[in-house]
């Protein structure tokens, strides 16, 4: 994730936190507006143990001190903290028990709002949530936009049609992220491995974000996004290694291990793209150094091509292909075997070199009917061990949901850095080793 102000820093968001009886807790991905994420907590509300509050609802101090194993006055410490920043509330006080009556506690959800954006080739797609995870707006277009400035107009056009669906102004935004093809190049200050986003990679792309979506912008890998989603809302949610393999317009790999998202060193790890596998396409070698050999063949240009080299004719699409396929068409059956095989061979490379417990197939290619099954059939035969195959149940705002979930972490670091009351002493070392946890680059 590389954050875009001026004088920011890449940031590497922190990861969900898993407690000794059960996984941190999900949600099946929502329907429309008014659906909870229960997104990761950042480093900062880990820190003071904060998270508590937030995932059991409204709660008494006693209660939070219980379940956490801290004393009283620790607890009492951090909720009084959250309180003065105007992050928590009073939700009334629970009375009918022996004793004296208790105060119940809750999150304030409006104390941050999150803009999630994601840019598509052929939709881009967004979605605000407010810090609790509810879901205030979503919405999608389909994109028509050919060149930087077009595209970064629209992202702009559908962010100001959410806030106003969400009846808040953008200034309310709290943390704007955006999903999107390649990963972040400090030499250039440019995107980079944009695959077919054409112009995607020029420093103008990156210049017109800033400018539109000011100092709370970051950008996260797209794939690498719904990698996020899938462990906060979908088969990742009790599982600390898995790969997230999205095979559709373009070709990536989100690897989650430990429980963290592997980014490797320069940004590029997942970027499958490049693996050097390309079975029989015939691909333009051009295309291919841009692309990577792998997108340009498994892609769905790449089932076009060979749908047509195969002799398909009239209007051919990826979908269409995979209709004819199950139809009985011999020739599509053709194309869907060997983009199986293909995709086979990917997962056993990944499989030797990281071992994942789990593979979702994810994407326009991924998700369609049978395709994992027959991707699970070729793998059988060539894998020296076989993770569970899944299907994401995610959909098409996986990206989305997974720019929300990190931007939730961040907008939490964001608030609880300007509380207006400074902390005691000893949550502030807290807070301090919470931050120096967080690998920080300059920008």
């Amino acid at each position: 994730m590389t954050a875009l102000s001026a004088g920011t820093h890449a940031v590497a968001p922190a990861v969900e936190t898993v407690t000794a009886d059960r996984p941190a807790s999900a949600l099946p991905p929502p329907e429309g507006t008014g659906a909870v994420l229960f997104a990761a907590r950042p480093a900062l509300i880990r820190a003071m143990n904060e998270q508590l509050l937030l995932e059991r609802g409204p709660c008494s101090r006693a209660e939070l001190a219980r379940v956490s194993g801290l004393s009283k006055p620790t607890v009492s410490l951090a909720l009084d903290n959250v309180e003065r920043a105007g992050l928590v509330r009073i939700a009334g006080q629970r009375t009918g028990m022996p004793g004296r009556s208790a105060r119940l506690y809750e999150i304030r959800p409006d104390a941050g709002l999150v803009l999630g954006l994601d840019i598509g080739h052929e939709y881009v797609r967004g979605a605000i949530a407010d810090l609790s995870g509810e879901i205030r707006a979503r919405s999608s277009v389909r994109a028509h936009a050919t060149s930087v400035r077009g595209r970064v107009a629209e992202l702009v056009g559908l962010a100001d049609m959410l806030c106003q669906e969400a009846t808040v102004p953008r200034a309310a935004i709290t943390q704007t992220v955006i999903g999107s093809p390649g990963v972040y190049d400090p030499r250039r200050n440019a995107m980079k491995l944009t695959g077919g986003l054409r112009g995607w990679d020029r420093p103008a792309a990156l210049a017109g974000l800033r400018e539109a979506f000011g100092p709370s912008l970051v950008m996260e890998n797209d794939v690498d996004a719904a990698a996020l989603a899938e462990r906060a809302l979908g088969h990742g949610r009790e599982i600390d290694n898995f790969a997230f393999v999205h095979i559709g317009t373009g070709v990536g790999m989100g690897l989650m291990l430990g429980g963290q998202l592997l980014r490797g060193a320069h940004g590029v790890a997942g970027e499958i793209a490049f693996l050097p596998l390309s079975g029989s396409s015939g691909a333009d070698e051009q295309e291919a150094r841009k692309r990577g050999t792998l997108e340009v063949a498994a892609s769905a240009s790449g089932v076009v091509r060979a749908a047509r080299r195969g002799g398909m004719r009239g209007p051919v699409s990826a979908r269409r292909v995979f209709e004819a396929a199950a139809a009985g068409d011999e020739r599509a059956m053709a194309v869907v075997a060997e983009e199986a095989r293909l995709v086979a061979m990917t997962i056993c490379a990944v499989i030797t070199v990281v071992d994942p417990d789990l593979v979702v197939l994810g994407g326009g290619i991924g998700r369609a009917p049978g395709f994992a099954e027959a991707v699970s059939a070729e793998l059988e035969a060539i894998a020296p061990v076989m993770p569970a195959i899944r299907v994401s149940a995610l959909g098409t705002d996986a990206v989305v949901d997974g720019c929300l979930s990190a931007g939730t972490e961040l907008a939490w670091g964001q608030v609880m850095g300007v509380r207006p009351t400074a902390p005691s002493a000893g949550v502030e070392q807290r807070l301090e080793h919470a931050k120096n946890r967080e690998p920080v680059q300059p920008f």
